[in-house]
């Protein structure tokens, strides 16, 4: 088991949003917020909860414990027993465990990725992946690896808080490394002007990814930058609302 998995981690809890009247069992979408892995709350994602729930899709927006005090293979450990905690628990809000898509932006879209594509966070609970789908907005660290060995950090400064000194650590929660052929399905929204280095480690990504999907579900909105990639959906429905939306419902 690799270091940091047994790491203590803080109670962390969730808020799922739901309609009022279900009929039939609705598909799931798990939100993981961003900040750089070392800030962020859940309490800032009420909006998304309420807005897809009011279109029959039950939303949980979760917490994970943040850098420097917890390290990135904590945080992929805390993403999974919450997925985890859904598919055992979403039934009794209207949820279908079966139809779950776990979804986040920049360092979020990070974590949702790695869970999506390693079942070594499950492994370690003795669970199975539930993951079903994966809609990812903005993702940072697609190739964490990679982008850390041109940073040249010294040690214990930047990402290396989260991301610790070690390369091993970097690679094994780069998921460019972990694609396979039973991946989930996955949508990607990304910004045109969004950072160098999601730019970057996006194309990498779809490199290989495509290896596996010839046809990847990338949607770039030319003019958007890192922020407004998510601050969209604060509003009346765009276009990525309803990709999401869309993807999140198409999902079997």
């Amino acid at each position: 088991m690799e270091e940091g998995f047994l790491e203590e981690m803080p109670q962390k809890q969730l808020n799922i949003f739901y309609p009022k009247k279900i009929i039939d069992p609705l598909p799931v979408l798990v939100f993981i917020h961003g900040g750089s892995w070392r800030s962020g709350s859940k309490e800032r994602y009420g909006f998304l909860g309420r807005r897809m729930s009011r279109r029959e899709i039950v939303t949980v927006i979760i917490d994970y414990p943040l850098s420097p005090e917890y390290k990135i293979h904590t945080m992929g450990m805390a993403v999974a027993k919450a997925l985890d905690w859904v598919s055992e628990n979403i039934s009794a809000y209207g949820g279908d465990p079966g139809r779950i898509v776990v979804s986040g932006h920049s360092a979020g879209g990070h974590l949702a990725s790695l869970v999506a594509v390693r079942d070594v966070y499950f492994d370690s609970l003795g669970v199975g992946n539930p993951i079903a789908g994966a809609a990812l907005i903005d993702a940072a660290g697609l190739d964490m690896y990679h982008y850390l060995k041109e940073a040249n950090n010294a040690p214990g400064t930047s990402h290396l808080r989260t991301f610790t000194d070690d390369p091993e650590v970097w690679r094994a929660t780069s998921p460019i490394y972990f694609l396979h052929e039973e991946m989930p399905p996955m949508l990607f929204l990304m910004g045109g002007k969004t950072y160098e280095s999601i730019l970057e480690g996006t194309d990498r990504f779809m490199q290989v990814y495509s290896d596996f999907e010839p046809k990847p579900d990338l949607r770039i909105q030319k003019n958007k930058r890192h922020v407004p990639m998510i601050v969209q959906f604060l509003y009346t429905p765009g276009k990525a609302f309803r990709w999401v939306r869309d993807f999140v419902k198409n999902i079997n």
